[in-house]
């Protein structure tokens, strides 16, 4: 090995150029049996380099958003659940709704793949690297009702507002008081028309006051959340009959 190839070896490891360095020999060799141009190899090592980062930094951005588990729009099982249209949750992948500052609401009994569905287009958005978060809608309002205890309520919220998709998971589960209804509006309102929010729930629209134990915030937040929104409602069966279905056949 010469002593220039010996150097720029050295170079790479301290650039941290490591796909460069190790497809060095093999674009090398290949740009000299075709016969191609300095430029041409170059490029394609940069491609590697980039391939690798941008595999790396979205891999990154999935673990930070917390999801519950991994799945992807084709692990749902939409013969079990016919009146999910395929199409339109594809068409929510390619992510126009974010481009827009839309939100989507999965609205359906326990069971039928709200969080399955959400997940997956919130993994789509981190895998491009947009910032996601996924949160519980109760440990959303527990953090808030703390942060109001500790006086950073206002820090509380930018914080979580950063995120270009919140993801939040499970509203109308558990019971929610005045404050906390008061605290969810100031969310929703601060993020309303600059941000996206996918809202899975159980609790149809008609109810929501009962949830919030306050019509007047029920209304904002709805009017709010519903204004540039795209709504699935699951009418189905719960996976989790279907699993016990199989495994007692």
């Amino acid at each position: 090995m010469s002593t220039t190839y010996q150097q720029l070896n050295t170079s790479l490891d301290t650039l941290k150029l490591f796909q460069i360095k190790e497809h060095l020999e093999e674009v090398s060799n290949f740009v000299s049996q075709n016969k191609l141009s300095f430029s041409d190899g170059l490029l394609k090592l940069c491609n590697y380099e980039i391939d690798h980062k941008t595999e790396v930094a979205s891999k990154s951005m999935i673990k930070a958003a917390a999801f519950p588990f991994v799945k992807t729009v084709e692990d749902y099982d939409f013969e079990f659940q016919p009146c999910v249209n395929k199409q339109e949750i594809l068409e929510l992948s390619t992510l126009r709704f974010m481009e827009n500052a839309e939100n989507i609401v999965f609205l359906g009994s326990s069971g039928v793949g709200k969080t399955h569905l959400a997940t997956a287009i919130g993994i789509v958005a981190a895998s491009k690297r947009y910032s996601t978060y996924f949160i519980k809608c109760h440990d959303l309002l527990q953090q808030l009702k703390r942060a109001k205890l500790e006086n950073r309520l206002e820090n509380k919220l930018k914080y979580i507002n950063r995120y270009k998709l919140l993801v939040v998971d499970e509203l109308g589960y558990l019971p929610i008081d005045k404050e906390d209804s008061n605290l969810f509006f100031q969310l929703i309102d601060m993020r309303y028309e600059k941000k996206s929010t996918i809202l899975t729930t159980n609790i149809n629209f008609n109810d929501w006051d009962s949830i919030f134990n306050d019509a007047v915030v029920a209304n904002a937040i709805l009017d709010r959340v519903l204004h540039h929104s795209k709504v699935i409602t699951i009418n189905g069966r719960s996976y989790r009959v279907k699993d016990y279905i199989q495994a007692s056949e």
